[in-house]
């Protein structure tokens, strides 16, 4: 009886591009039953096989690996490369590229090496070999998708507790929404009663709405207002861009540059020039650094965008001196040769895979296919030197799929409108992107077709009920502890104020908890959807479920989406474009940027210097390192239990370290 052949060792390896592999005893299956059913032959192994793209680190987020969620589609979204007819569940082959079929046999060569055990197959088949590389160069193509401005995801979609949005109001869970939302207004009818026993009145003392209404709120509306139109110095440095008085990329950027830090400086000083109360300079001070980061991303890419404008403008020029030039009836010793150029790429238009990969060799400073034949031809233009037929033809094929490459790369977004480059560069386009609720700048975004009114009023009911709320809880558990430790600060040396320090850190924990909780709620559910809904955009992600996190990294992806988005195109991405730093150090860039801008809040609030802040999310560095460990990875539960850990004692201990200290 001949032996079975599930006994038998395997010869396993793996096809490279050309169809050849090197093969060896594989006799791990008898230690791990669970690769019984590893393929036996080429052929099922080629009919199993499938690419999969995996994230480096499960904390890492990639957008141009990104996929729509079909829960979050929401039908009526237009523009802003949402195509609402699109079909995200198949996949649709490209017919630039040849279709394989399905081998029913595939002809190889087998030859023993040297070594014991060992084999070199070749498979000699010209359609398989045109596979493997198809295959090959799509897995290499698969890490280049990163550019310096990367692709943002917009559609339309609501937020976690919008009482539109299908899986809120069909989650399990909804009816502790409205017990969290009944124990919030018992717990208010508690303080009122409170206050009208001790004051004679609900409002209680009611110093800190008198604080913010007893002056300059006219003078706060005007620095607002004047602010918004901060954003004209940026269109009109763009304007001087495009009508070629300086370039982007040789003044222009460090134009912007100094202009950006000229306006926060401005911000800064007009704060303590003015003397604003705490909630007077807060409230500019997170309006300036909005408007900061709306004008840098609209500089930097309608920048980007002047540059691609100016190389297609040359490209025509040279075109057009292309077909002046009278071919010679012999060949051309002219280099470059019609043979040794790169045409294959020009059977297909281009899309958006070619725009990737061609940002992918300007980050990492080399020269693609299409720019090495670009280069080659302008010189061979420039020099005047004679050109054959075969030459001008291969040029000109060259020269006009550059032109529409760079044709669709000034088009971004755009599928409903053309609002493309230089057509967008109008005060009504600026403005609209001052006021719709994103932080990154796109040629077009998703649009709803109409205004909700009564959706409108809601979240405008909402927010002045939540406001005054979050004023009635700092006025009855805060504002008290808060004098007290003014007072202190004055009675008591440093070594007693921190014999105080535990039960004024107590005193302060749930009410700093209730009010980051309804702080998040008011901006990020209620007045950033007043104002989508204002403006008809379309995209209401503007957070995800960031109370699930299992880790602080991931909190600080999903707890504030618009920042994110900020952050991870003109800050990490742009680091790794221009500064040509690793993921990592282009990680420590952002986070640390982000710790600065937090700290200097914190001055802004309680006009000294401590660094607390800094140092508290500096700490969060090895946390996040601790939390991407094995162990963690596989207790979720625990890393969200300290991440709330985190937010729960956090907001309070800050406040007393900087009210004590």
């Amino acid at each position: 009886m001949s032996p079975s052949l599930d006994n038998v060792p395997q010869l396993v390896g793996q096809l490279n591009e050309k169809g050849i592999a090197t093969l060896e005893a594989d006799n791990t299956k008898f230690a791990n039953p669970s690769n019984s059913k590893r393929p036996r032959s080429l052929k099922a192994a080629l009919d199993e096989s499938t690419t999969t793209t995996t994230s480096e680190s499960g904390s890492e987020e990639d957008y141009d690996a990104i996929k729509h969620d079909p829960a979050a589609i929401v039908k009526g979204g237009q523009g802003g490369g949402f195509q609402s007819e699109k079909s995200y569940g198949s996949l649709k082959v490209s017919n630039s590229r040849p279709s394989p079929t399905r081998l029913k046999s595939i002809p190889v060569t087998l030859n023993k090496l040297k070594d014991k055990g060992k084999y070199i197959l070749t498979a000699n088949d010209d359609a398989l070999r045109e596979i493997l590389r198809m295959g090959v160069e799509s897995e290499k193509s698969a890490g280049k998708r990163k550019s310096k401005f990367s692709d943002m995801v917009f559609t339309r979609r609501f937020t976690t507790f919008d009482g539109r949005n299908p899986a809120s109001a069909d989650s399990q869970f909804h009816g502790f929404f409205h017990l969290f939302w009944l124990g919030v207004a018992i717990f208010m009818l508690q303080l009122l009663l409170e206050n009208y026993q001790k004051y004679g009145s609900v409002l209680g003392g009611n110093q800190i709405m008198k604080m913010m209404f007893q002056r300059d709120v006219m003078v706060l509306i005007l620095s607002s207002g004047a602010m918004c139109f901060s954003l004209l110095f940026g269109m009109a440095l763009q304007k001087l861009i495009l009508k070629g008085f300086i370039t982007w990329n040789g003044a222009g950027w460090i134009v912007q540059s100094v202009w950006e830090i000229f306006f926060l400086v401005a911000v800064i000083q007009w704060t303590i020039f003015r003397e604003w109360p705490w909630s007077h300079s807060i409230y500019f001070t997170l309006q300036g650094l909005a408007i900061l980061m709306k004008q840098h991303s609209y500089a930097f890419y309608n920048g980007n965008l002047s540059e691609a404008y100016k190389m297609r403008a040359g490209l025509e020029r040279k075109l057009k001196r292309l077909d002046a030039i009278d071919p010679v009836a012999t060949p051309s010793a002219t280099t470059p040769q019609a043979s040794s150029l790169s045409t294959s790429y020009l059977g297909h238009k281009p899309n958006a895979s070619d725009l990737s990969q061609r940002r992918q060799s300007l980050r990492d400073n080399s020269m693609d296919t299409v720019g090495s034949n670009i280069s080659q031809i302008s010189a061979a233009i420039e020099s005047g030197e004679p050109l054959d037929i075969d030459q001008l033809h291969a040029f000109e094929r060259i020269i006009k799929w550059e032109i529409d490459f760079l044709t669709e790369d000034l088009k971004g977004k755009c599928t409903k409108t053309f609002n493309y480059y230089p057509n967008n560069m109008t005060v009504s386009n600026l403005l609209d992107f001052t006021v719709i609720p994103t932080l990154v700048y796109e040629l077009e975004y998703p649009r709803s077709d109409t205004i909700d009114w009564s959706y409108a009023a809601e979240k405008a009911v909402a927010t002045l009920g939540i406001i005054s709320i979050m004023n009635l809880l700092a006025q009855a558990r805060i504002y008290p502890v808060a004098m007290r430790t003014v007072e202190m600060r004055e009675t008591m040396t440093l070594v007693e104020r921190l014999r105080e320090f535990p039960l004024i850190l107590n005193d302060l924990v749930f009410p700093f908890l209730m009010e980051y909780l309804m702080t998040w709620y008011v901006i990020w559910e209620c007045v950033l959807n007043f104002l989508a809904e204002l403006t008809k955009f379309a995209d209401r992600g503007f957070c995800n479920d960031w109370w699930n996190a299992p880790s602080f990294d991931a909190y600080a992806r999903d707890w504030n989406r618009p920042v994110h988005l900020f952050l991870l195109r003109h800050v990490y991405n742009s680091s790794i474009s221009s500064m040509k730093v690793s993921k990592y150090s282009a990680t420590l860039i952002t986070f640390f940027l982000s710790a600065i801008l937090h700290e200097m809040l914190m001055f802004i609030l309680f006009k000294r210097v401590r660094g607390y802040l800094l140092m508290l999310q500096l700490s969060q560095i090895p946390l996040i390192a601790f939390a991407r460990t094995r162990f963690m990875r596989k207790r979720p539960v625990a890393g969200n239990l300290l991440l709330w850990f985190g937010l729960t004692t956090g907001p309070s201990l800050l406040c007393s370290l900087y009210l004590i200290i």
